[in-house]
């Protein structure tokens, strides 16, 4: 079991609209965007004028002219977990974090970030691309609660439209940036609870989602996508059967991939438009920090008595589940 004690989250300022993509002139437009994906604005850490001017061809040159980098966008996120969580960076423990394309390889961006808190402690990344979030809380919730520190602090910095080509509509269209973080204890109980945690992975489709070191983010958008529907139904109904079928207090959070992936997902399983939790239609696929900053915006939703299915799906192939209960403060 894992408690999480707070959340926090951050997106840049800098808006990529509908209508930015259409004066690309890549062949797009808001109404082929909006039949295809659902999306209508995502933000970005590069100046849009970069993006217009270069259409980021060399994703070097990305690093360099961006706003913000990873370390300074996952501390803007962690900052405002520890707030809510009411306790200090000092008495985080472990930093753990992870997500789809990192600022260095070495060392690991735990270690920049935690530096960047002021958190002089153990410190690693746990990547699982967008997965990463799943992941992370998995193996977590597989340890001793007393082989842990009291206080974990989990960051998916993901700033991936360093990574998109923006002359190519189909991927164009759906990244956005965004960094999320959780304060989690294994021995110290809050209103909420992970109670319940699954972690797949189906190492033979690995090519169908990459982005080479370096190199552009690619995937074979199909195929992925029907992945991404059934894995996450399969996982909802496991979760669905733990507290009855069509419970009215079960909430769905799923990975932010596209609307109209997750409207799938919602009609396949049943689950009602006020219990279903989504921003990809205003800030876009913000990889693995997508459904935890989904969480961080919806905290004070959640009253005693609620349970939440949150799903997420990643590159490897990967899959990951997990319940969580709330209770009075």
């Amino acid at each position: 079991m894992i408690y999480i004690h707070g959340l926090g989250h951050w997106h840049p300022d800098n808006i990529i609209d509908n209508k930015f993509l259409e004066e690309l002139d890549i062949g797009t437009s808001d109404e082929w965007i909006l039949e295809r994906v659902g999306i209508r604005e995502r933000r970005t850490v590069l100046p849009l004028d970069y993006i217009a001017e270069t259409r980021n061809e060399d994703t070097r040159e990305a690093i360099v002219a961006s706003c913000y980098s990873n370390a300074e966008t996952g501390k803007f996120a962690a900052e405002l977990a520890l707030k809510n969580a009411g306790i200090e960076a000092e008495q985080i423990g472990l930093v753990i974090v992870g997500g789809c394309s990192p600022d260095t390889v070495t060392p690991a961006e735990a270690c920049t970030i935690a530096a960047a808190l002021g958190i002089e402690a153990q410190a690693f990344d746990l990547n699982s691309a967008c997965s990463s979030f799943g992941a992370q809380m998995y193996y977590l919730s597989q340890m001793r609660p007393d082989a842990l520190p009291e206080f974990v602090l989990l960051v998916s910095p993901e700033n991936n439209t360093r990574t998109i080509n923006y002359d190519d509509r189909n991927t164009a269209v759906l990244w956005g940036d965004g960094t999320s973080a959780a304060v989690i204890s294994t021995r110290a109980p809050s209103r909420a609870r992970a109670v319940f945690h699954t972690m797949t992975s189906s190492p033979r489709g690995w090519d169908k989602v990459t982005i080479p070191r370096l190199g552009h983010f690619s995937q074979e958008g199909a195929t992925v996508q029907t992945f991404a529907i059934k894995r996450t139904v399969k996982c909802f109904r496991e979760i669905q059967m733990q507290y009855e079928s069509r419970n009215e207090n079960l909430f769905f959070i799923g990975h932010q991939a596209n609307l109209i992936m997750l409207e799938s997902v919602s009609e396949r399983c049943g689950i009602r438009a006020n219990r279903h939790y989504y921003n990809v239609d205003k800030f876009g696929n913000t990889g693995a920090a997508g459904a935890p900053i989904v969480l961080s915006q919806n905290w004070q939703s959640f009253k005693a008595g609620d349970k939440l299915a949150l799903i997420v799906v990643g590159a490897g192939l990967t899959w990951s589940s997990m319940a969580i209960e709330f209770a009075e403060d």
